[in-house]
């Protein structure tokens, strides 16, 4: 019975999946300043439908477009008469598709057995829901499931708590997929999740750092947009909520803080991917996280996990100006991704979010930083754009493995360094 529920679930959700079969993702490398205005328009306009992976800034940087098949030849010929060097990166979207959806419906047909959760495979919500249950029954004394609030279509929004009991601990919150196409973020944080319960009681520091802190993880920040991108839109990035006055739906939850809100590098048109929303904190999916984090108080990191282009960034993403904390955070997460990278030799960069990468306004880590958690981190995991946002299961477990040294090395250090 349940493989044949299982079975019905996965053709009711190919039937009305978005498809993009022939669409393309071109990996532009402009040359001069006038070049990146040129993509900058072409990123403001909605005449191709672009979906821009990564966003013109700097000609030291690559720039990677999802193009869909209808705009392939007007986009590649806009870049050719402007000169603007490119080549294909994904050669068809869909078959990166395909695949993962292959091995999600072989997951899915396993039934729901928590005890065998691969964590090398993708997963839908309600497995991760279910897993969260399974875990908080595995370790009573350790992790507690919370419900800070819900999302816009009413899903439950959990965290994760570790902790060793105390009262107003100082506490580390750490949270992943809050754009939902990042599924990486979420799995890696599935994996980091388990590692930090079988590790307490067996590795001296995180038994330490559990026997002084609170750890709060939030493994599925979006999940309505989550949800969606395993029904609908594999690509989708926003929230799902209504936009008074227009027909498209979302709002980009990473550009909706109270930091710089409305600034450079987020956008007041509600049908792009990185739309700001109507004033800040309006997305019910931040607010619900912001009312925690000044309810409870004395968080002391805030650690934001997202993906693609092995970054470790500190704020501030709405201003170029250099925080007060620079170097001491810079030196932090040089020798987080030293740690990171001694695994497999994976290279991350470090650096504020406007100088690395761009300006972005109403980020999640500048209002922490700005609401006095000084070790504020954002995460951008594998890959540097091969497979972009599609990032292979099989590379699920080593980006996690890697990624929880230089993340353990962040908690070490605010363990060690109270203020």
């Amino acid at each position: 019975m349940r493989v044949c529920l299982a079975l019905l679930t996965v053709f009711v959700v190919a039937y009305s999946r978005k498809v993009f079969t022939g669409d393309q993702v071109l990996r532009v490398n402009a040359k001069s300043e006038a070049q990146i205005q040129l993509l900058k328009t072409l990123e403001n306009g909605e005449v191709f439908e672009l979906d821009f992976w990564t966003h013109p800034s700097s000609s030291e940087l690559p720039i990677d477009i999802h193009v869909p098949y209808a705009s392939l030849y007007a986009v590649q010929k806009f870049l050719q008469d402007n000169e603007i060097p490119f080549h294909v990166m994904i050669q068809d979207l869909q078959e990166l598709l395909d695949k993962e959806q292959d091995d999600l419906q072989r997951n899915a047909l396993k039934g729901g057995d928590m005890k065998s959760f691969d964590y090398a495979a993708y997963h839908r919500l309600d497995a991760i829901y279910s897993w969260m249950d399974s875990m908080v029954a595995g370790h009573p004394n350790l992790i507690s499931k919370v419900q800070i609030g819900s999302s816009y279509e009413n899903r439950p929004m959990y965290v994760l708590k570790f902790s060793t009991g105390g009262n107003n601990r100082p506490a580390i919150w750490i949270d992943a997929g809050i754009h939902s196409r990042e599924w990486i973020s979420t799995a890696s944080a599935l994996w980091m999740a388990n590692k930090m319960a079988t590790d307490f009681g067996v590795d001296p520091s995180v038994t330490s750092l559990l026997g002084q802190m609170d750890v709060y993880l939030m493994i599925v920040t979006n999940p309505d947009g989550y949800a969606y991108t395993h029904t609908n839109d594999r690509m989708w990035r926003k929230t799902r909520s209504v936009n008074s006055g227009s027909t498209c739906r979302g709002v980009d939850p990473n550009r909706n803080w109270d930091a710089g809100f409305g600034g450079p590098g987020a956008s007041k048109n509600p049908c792009s991917e990185s739309y700001h929303g109507p004033s800040a904190h309006s997305a019910i999916e931040v607010k619900n996280i912001v009312d925690l984090i000044k309810n409870r108080g004395n968080f002391k990191a805030f650690i934001s996990i997202h993906a693609y282009s092995q970054l470790l960034m500190y704020p501030y993403g709405y201003t170029c100006n250099d925080i007060p904390h620079k170097a001491e955070l810079d030196s932090v997460g040089q020798r987080a991704v030293q740690a990171l990278s001694s695994l497999y030799g994976t290279s991350y960069r470090v650096g504020s979010i406007c100088k690395i990468i761009y300006q972005a306004s109403g980020g999640s880590i500048d209002w922490s930083y700005n609401n006095g958690v000084k070790y504020s981190f954002a995460f951008e995991l594998r890959d540097t754009g091969r497979y972009g946002f599609l990032l292979p299961a099989n590379q699920i477990i080593p980006t996690a493995t890697e990624t929880w040294l230089g993340l353990k090395h962040i908690m070490e250090y605010v363990r060690d360094h109270p203020y």
